[in-house]
């Protein structure tokens, strides 16, 4: 296992008595850079960040410690930066202050002890921004996964913080609300008086009140057509249960009509011993309405697409079992795997595989018969 890497420290002046005392210094507890002018400084800067602190004296040939720092600062913003001056150069105290936007300076000559101190407490100063600068880039990150799962949620979905300010809020929220596109970092209450009033508003003002009901369901036109909604309102707790926010979900219900049309039409292919053939097609019939009118409603909604794709995969299982029905009726000795194939394919379709119509279990057991015998009678099973 590798040992952690020492935090760097880079000691800047023309003096190389001064750079081995302090060196000297400080080698035990960084990794000690030094540079003989601000120019050598700004090269081994750039060849080792992060660097966490820079001690530079401020009087050098070519380039002050004043300007250094400065373009230190511009250059490594989260490097501390500490000027090493004497007690007669208060103007370039001010200066460095002023543009290199120092952490401390250092009167000469220096007490080693303070001196470790102070740099000590730099290097905990440049861990903390360093820090922090990470947990914002990670909030930022995590913001933007947020916002990107939001943004592909069918569903409506709205993020309160404790004080009822909108942290978070898709398409489907803001449309069914009425709310402006802006509403992130508004009071709800405020971007409510912005929206266009609504039943769905008050029944979230309702819900976020601590009512006794989570959930409500009603009937509101959504861009000027009728839908029903399910509003339920999930209150967040800390680990101490005090309430943190509150997340507020739309749901489209305006399907379940159709579902109840579509699992009435399931259950009448379900039990009696009469002939299937009849049943099996008017039950095509009736899903291709159901499909056509999902279709007419144009509604874009979780419950709406999930019923559409149950009916079409019944309407897959219906045809075939009527197809390899009549294969089997028409043709004295039909290839076999097709037959098979089609019936794995309705198995898979059919919406209750755990409740098959008994003539489907009934042609099953004759096509897998054929298969084994290669005896067909060619009658009608269904």
């Amino acid at each position: 296992m590798s040992a952690p890497e020492r935090t760097r420290i880079l000691l800047v002046d023309d003096e190389e008595a001064i750079l081995e005392t302090l060196e000297y210094t400080f080698e035990d507890d960084y990794e000690v850079l030094t540079a003989i002018n601000a120019l050598r400084g700004l090269e081994i800067l750039e060849a080792n960040a992060p660097v966490a602190v820079v001690i530079s004296d401020q009087r050098m040939p070519r380039m002050t410690g004043t300007e250094f720092l400065a373009q230190v600062l511009e250059r490594y913003p989260d490097t501390v930066r500490i000027i090493l001056t004497g007690f007669a150069d208060m103007t370039a105290i001010i200066e460095a202050i002023n543009e290199g936007q120092i952490y401390a300076y250092i009167p000469k000559p220096w007490d080693p002890e303070q001196l470790k101190q102070v740099v000590s407490s730099a290097v905990a100063h440049h861990e903390l921004v360093r820090e922090n600068r990470r947990l914002v880039e990670d909030l930022g990150r995590s913001n933007l996964l947020l916002e990107s799962v939001m943004t592909r949620l069918v569903r409506g979905c709205l993020a309160l913080d404790g004080a009822g300010m909108i942290q978070a809020a898709n398409p489907p929220a803001l449309r069914y609300l009425g709310l402006p596109i802006d509403a992130c970092g508004m009071l709800l209450e405020d971007a409510l008086a912005k929206g266009s009033a609504s039943p769905v508003a008050e029944s979230v003002r309702r819900l976020l009140d601590g009512g006794a009901s989570l959930c409500e369901e009603l009937d509101a036109s959504i861009e000027g057509k009728a839908r029903r909604l399910r509003i339920a309102v999930d209150h967040l707790m800390d680990g101490d249960g005090q309430g943190i926010g509150n997340v507020v979900f739309f749901r489209e219900v305006s399907h379940e009509p159709y579902r109840r049309k579509f699992e009435g039409i399931l259950s009448s292919l379900l039990g009696g011993d009469e002939p299937l053939r009849e049943r099996l097609e008017e039950a095509l019939t009736r899903l291709r309405v159901v499909v056509a009118n999902l279709k007419s409603a144009e509604i874009v909604s979780e419950g709406m697409m999930d019923l559409e794709e149950a009916a079409m995969r019944a309407m897959t299982a219906l045809q075939s079992w009527l197809d390899v029905d009549s294969t089997m009726a028409r043709e004295e000795a039909p290839d076999v795997q097709p037959l098979l194939d089609r019936l794995l394919e309705a198995r898979r379709s059919w919406p209750l595989p755990e409740e098959l119509p008994e003539r489907v279990r009934e042609l099953e057991s004759r096509v897998e018969s054929y298969g084994e015998s290669g005896k067909n009678p060619k009658q009608p099973i269904l």
